[in-house]
């Protein structure tokens, strides 16, 4: 394979095939019909043919092309299960792996950033990488002192590689839109070009990785590798085994699924809290599920371990996730309407010149909010296709009032990671007790000591017995 392609006329030429192609085999599906074939192996064959391309487009030009596909793949549990089939083998391919760049261009970014005598840094180093993502590819090797490392190596012109996808995609995220339900694409790949800065600058990186792996240093459920060196477009950090988190989700047990799904929503609500950064990268692919620590079988953080890699994207948030969250979810729960609304209406997510109805803003967000209500909740790609066609059918009240409400820039990160975290435990089809994270992490969600403290019940229309296992996986 070539470098990475760096004109930008080459990528948007090649960006361009996407939308062709989703007109060209609609003809051809239509041909088809018309010879005779059944609608539903017609649209069979279009999904995989549409997946098959869209693999191939955004691996081979990794970028923000790529950087665009891992987002979209953790939001396959939203589509119907007749078309998810063939997109769910093809972006899950995007989270771990794609077509490297070749060992010459490693060797001359080494040398560059390294020095010439780069080599004498390393006992070993394999020149096969590990694991390729969009902006940069990951290398296994052995560092000077006999620690294990992943080398992360930044690919050449990965800035303006980014930039320009992110511009082309978004002229034609209409087009894309419908790959996945319920979710405004358009907004998605704005956020994502806001981010390029950031996730380009290793130092920045370092400075976050290094934050996460001393603060979760002695945690018996979340390791973090950490940083042994950090240079313009290198970044060493220990190596970890373990289990892919796409393997979880393809060939897991009940109790792989269920343990990699609580702590990923620990982890999420608990690195605020802790570090005061969201990791806001989401993706399976930068987790892994290892092994209890040595040692521990017998005590009671004798389970599997959740890894986790790539910093490259944080929110900084210096007091937590902010309190509005947990007590608006903890009003919510009450079924205080009025007082979700104001909340609601203060914070920015219902405009000064849009009034709502305070139940219908309520009955809204029950659906939304019920793996909150029980004491453990099963997430299922049921569940999440349930909620994606509740929010996307024109015909909907949900759809018409969620085109009312307004999401505020400073939460707009913390709601795809969120979005994104749940999409994930969707793909785990984990039973995971959400409740017990929230209270334990959320800010706001709990009364202040010394306020009046009652248990909360399931507002009307939630059942407590309810989970997402009842509607299919």
């Amino acid at each position: 394979m070539s470098d990475l392609p760096r004109k930008a006329v080459t990528r948007t030429a090649k960006l361009a095939t996407l939308p062709l192609g989703f007109a060209g085999r609609a003809t051809w599906g239509l041909g088809k019909r018309i010879g005779g074939k059944s609608a539903e192996i017609v649209a069979r064959e279009l999904q995989q043919r549409t997946a098959d391309q869209l693999f191939k487009v955004l691996g081979e030009l990794k970028g923000g092309a790529m950087k665009f596909g891992q987002a979209l793949s953790v939001f396959e549990s939203a589509l119907p299960e007749e078309i998810a089939g063939p997109y769910r083998a093809a972006l899950t391919k995007l989270q771990e792996a794609a077509p490297p760049m070749p060992t010459r261009t490693v060797h001359a970014v080494l040398a560059e950033r390294l020095g010439e005598e780069w080599r004498e840094l390393f006992l070993e180093f394999e020149d096969k990488p590990s694991a390729a993502a969009s902006i940069g590819q990951v290398h296994r090797a052995v560092w000077h002192d006999g620690r294990e490392v992943a080398v992360k190596v930044q690919y050449p012109g990965a800035g303006e590689a980014l930039l320009s996808d992110l511009t082309q995609l978004s002229r034609f995220a209409r087009l894309l839109g419908p790959l996945v339900p319920g979710v405004d694409i358009k907004p998605l790949i704005h956020e994502l070009r806001d981010r390029v800065s950031e996730e380009l600058d290793y130092g920045l990186e370092a400075e976050a990785q290094r934050e996460h792996a001393a603060e979760f240093a002695d945690d018996p459920d979340v390791v973090v590798p950490d940083v042994v060196h950090q240079g313009d477009q290198v970044l060493v950090t220990e190596w970890i085994d373990g289990t892919p988190l796409a393997e979880v989700i393809s060939d897991g047990t009940p109790e792989e699924r269920d343990r990699a799904g609580q702590l990923l929503a620990r982890f999420l609500f608990s690195g605020p809290a802790r570090t005061g950064l969201l990791h806001a990268d989401p993706h399976p692919g930068n987790f892994r599920l290892l092994p209890a620590a040595d040692g521990d079988e017998d005590g009671p953080s004798g389970e599997l371990r959740l890894g986790v890699l790539d910093f490259g994207t944080v929110d900084r948030l210096p007091g937590g996730l902010p309190d509005t969250i947990g007590e608006a979810l903890g009003m919510a729960l009450e079924g205080d309407a009025q007082a979700v609304y104001g909340l609601l209406r203060d914070e920015g997510f219902v405009k000064e010149s849009i009034d709502l109805d305070p139940d219908a803003v309520l009955e809204y967000l029950l659906p939304i909010i019920e793996p909150a209500v029980v004491e453990e909740f099963t997430f299922t790609r049921g569940w999440m296709r349930a909620q994606a066609a509740r929010i996307a059918d024109p015909r909907s009240p949900a759809h018409q009032l969620g085109k009312q409400l307004n999401l505020p820039p400073s939460y707009l990160l913390i709601h795809r990671v969120t979005l994104s975290t749940i999409g994930v435990l969707c793909q785990l089809s984990a039973t995971v007790r959400l409740r017990e994270e929230l209270e334990a992490w959320l800010p706001g969600f709990l009364p202040e000591p010394g306020e009046e403290e009652e248990a909360l019940s399931p507002p009307v229309g939630v059942e407590p017995a309810l989970d997402g296992s009842d509607m299919g996986a």
